[in-house]
C-alpha cells in the first residue's frame, strides 16, 4: 500500500491492522533518508540495521495482539538526547548505541551508558529510531550552524538555515523522512526551527517531560518536546513521552491527559491575548501580514482577540542571555578532558591545568566558549548581584506578568520568529543579531510555560516560499487546551499550498 511518512496516526493504523508492516515502513523511511540526506545533512548518524531489527520486534508484538501507541512510526532523536548500548537486545544482542555528541568535538566518541527517559518511552511505544540529528553545539544557537559536524540546510531552500538548535530534527520532519522527531528547547530551540521548516513544534511545560538523559545546557530552562508534521501527531507523541519520572527531580507529578481526545472542541468564548511586542516594527513585513491574517482566522473560529500589556517582555532577551550562559558555565565545567570526552595531548613538563585548558579550547566551538565566558563573568565576584541576581528578579517578574495575562486570556499569541529563515552565514558574524532570533521564544522558557509553533503562512525570498510560524502560549500544564487551539487553527488555515524544495517521495 502507499503510505505517507508524514502522518504518524496513519502509520500506526496500518501497522495495527497489518495493512503494512513496521519493517516496510522503516525500509521506506530509510530510503527517504538516503534520498534527502546528501542535500540536508540533518542526521549525524543512522541506525539502519538496528532500525530494521527494531521494526521486526514491533511486528512480532503486533502479531501477538499488542497495540503499541506508536507502532512502526519512524522517529529521529536530537543528538543531545542519550541512547544507551542496551536499548534493545534483539538478534545479535546489539542495541542502538551510537555516540551522543551534542554537536561538539569535546564529546566525540562518547557513548552513553543509559537511554534518556523520553527516548525510551518512544521505543517502548513501538517507535523506530532512524538516527540522531544535528544541532547547534550543546543547543547553543538558532541556526544549526554551530555544530562541530557541519551545517544542516533548510528543506524549503538549501541556501538557508533550518533554525536551531533542533534544526536537524525539524529538517528531517519537513523533508518527509519521519513524521515525528524529538528536540530540546532552552530558549526556542524546538519552536524556532519548526517555524522555519513549516512543521509543528511543541515546548511542554517545564517538568512535563523528563529531562533524564538530556545533555544539560541550562538546567532550569531545558525541556524535551516533539517536532511533528501536524498538531495531532505532536499530541500523540506528547502523550507517550509525558509523565512523572522518578529519575528526574524536576519531573512533575501532574496527570497526563489524553491529548489526542482534547483536540476535539471549539474556540467559542476563548480569549486570545496579543502583546504589543508581537506587532513590532522590526518584524518582517510578510510575517506581520501573516500574523494579522492568523488572528483573523482565530476570530472566525469564535475567539476574541484582545491586546495585553506585558512590558516585562522587553527584558526577556537580556535576562535569558545572563541566566542561560550562567547555567551553561556551571554545567559545562564537567567537560575537562579527564572523566570522558576529548582529551588533549600534553608535552613534557605540562600539567593538569594545561590538560584542562587545551582540552576545552580544542573541544568547544566559538559560540560555546562565548557563552561560557559570559556566564562565568556574570557569576564572578563583584558582578553576581549586578547581573545574575538582577536577571533572576526579572525572571520572577516575567513569570508574574505571564500569570496575570493568562488569568484573563486562555492563550497568548505572538509570531514564533521575527521573520523567515535567513541565509546560511547571514548572522554568524553578529551574535546579537542571532540572539534576537529568539526574541519571541525565550520568555516562555524563563516562565516555564508550554508553547507551540504552528505554520501560519509563507514569505517569499528569491521566488522561493519560506514558512512562517504562529506561536501560541498557554498556562502551566495546559498543553491540551493549547493543542486544541492549534489543531483548530491548522484545520481552518488549510494547506500552505507549497512544498519544500527537498522532500522524499
Amino acid at each position: 500500500m502507499t503510505l505517507a511518512l508524514s502522518d504518524a496516526r496513519s502509520i500506526v493504523h496500518a501497522v495495527h491492522t497489518q495493512e503494512a508492516s513496521a519493517r516496510e515502513v522503516t525500509g521506506k523511511a530509510l530510503r527517504a533518508m538516503g534520498t534527502v540526506e546528501p542535500r540536508l545533512r540533518a542526521f549525524l548518524c543512522a541506525f539502519e540495521a538496528e532500525a530494521l531489527r527494531a521494526a521486526d520486534l514491533v511486528d512480532a508484538r503486533v502479531e501477538a495482539g499488542e497495540r503499541p501507541a506508536l507502532a512502526g512510526v519512524p522517529v529521529a532523536i536530537k543528538d543531545n538526547i542519550c541512547l544507551g548500548p542496551d536499548l534493545m537486545k534483539v538478534g545479535d544482542g546489539r542495541g542502538y548505541g551510537g555516540a551522543t555528541t551534542a554537536g561538539s568535538r569535546i564529546l566525540r566518541g562518547y557513548r552513553s551508558p543509559f537511554t534518556a527517559t523520553a527516548a525510551q518511552r518512544l521505543i517502548d511505544a513501538g517507535a523506530i529510531v532512524l538516527g540522531k540529528t544535528n544541532l547547534d553545539e550543546f543547543g547553543m544557537g538558532s541556526s544549526t550552524e554551530h555544530s562541530a559536524f557541519g551545517v544542516t540546510r533548510n528543506p524549503w531552500d538549501t541556501s538557508r538555515v533550518p533554525g536551531g538548535s533542533s534544526g536537524g530534527s525539524a529538517a528531517a520532519v519537513a523533508a518527509g523522512v519521519c513524521p515525528i522527531s524529538l528536540g530540546s528547547d532552552t530558549g526556542g530551540s524546538i519552536r524556532q526551527p519548526a517555524a522555519h521548516c513549516g512543521v509543528v513544534g511543541l515546548k511542554p511545560t517545564y517538568g512535563r517531560v523528563s529531562r533524564l538523559g538530556l545533555v544539560a545546557y541550562a538546567s532550569s530552562l531545558d525541556q524535551v518536546g516533539p517536532i511533528a508534521a501536524n498538531v495531532a501527531d505532536a499530541a500523540l507523541c506528547l502523550r507517550v513521552i509525558a509523565g512523572h519520572d522518578a529519575g528526574d527531580a524536576t519531573s512533575a507529578r501532574e496527570p497526563v491527559p489524553d491529548y489526542e481526545e482534547s483536540l476535539r472542541g471549539a474556540c467559542d468564548g476563548l480569549v486570545i491575548g496579543v502583546p504589543g511586542q508581537a506587532r513590532s516594527s522590526a518584524n518582517d513585513p510578510e510575517l506581520t501580514d501573516a500574523f494579522e491574517a492568523s488572528l483573523h482566522v482565530l476570530r472566525g473560529l469564535g475567539a476574541e482577540v484582545v491586546s495585553v500589556d506585558m512590558p516585562m517582555l522587553d527584558h526577556a532577551i537580556a535576562a535569558y542571555y545572563v541566566l542561560a550562559p550562567a547555567e551553561a558555565s556551571s554545567n559545562l565545567a564537567r567537560y575537562d578532558g579527564v572523566r570522558y570526552g576529548q582529551r588533549a595531548g600534553l608535552s613534557a613538563g605540562e600539567g593538569l591545568r594545561d590538560l584542562y585548558e587545551r582540552s576545552r579550547s580544542e573541544g568547544f566551538g566559538d559560540e560555546v566558549k562565548r557563552r561560557i565566558m559570559l556566564g562565568t563573568y556574570a557569576l564572578s565576584g563583584g558582578y553576581y548581584d549586578h547581573y545574575y541576581a538582577t536577571a533572576t528578579r526579572v525572571r520572577g517578574l516575567l513569570r508574574d506578568a505571564f500569570g496575570r495575562a493568562l488569568a484573563t486570556c486562555g492563550v497568548i499569541a505572538t509570531p514564533a520568529t521575527p521573520g523567515p529563515a535567513f541565509p546560511i552565514g547571514g548572522k554568524t558574524a553578529d551574535p546579537l543579531a542571532m540572539y534576537l532570533e529568539d526574541v519571541y521564544t525565550v520568555g516562555v522558557n524563563l516562565a516555564g510555560l508550554p508553547a507551540v509553533s504552528v505554520p501560519m503562512g509563507m514569505a517569499r525570498r528569491d521566488a522561493k516560499p519560506l514558512p512562517l510560524g504562529l506561536q501560541l502560549i498557554g498556562a502551566p500544564f495546559q498543553e491540551a487546551s493549547l493543542l486544541r487551539v492549534a489543531a483548530m487553527f491548522e484545520r481552518a488555515r488549510g494547506p500552505l499550498g507549497h512544498g519544500p524544495e527537498v522532500r522524499a517521495t
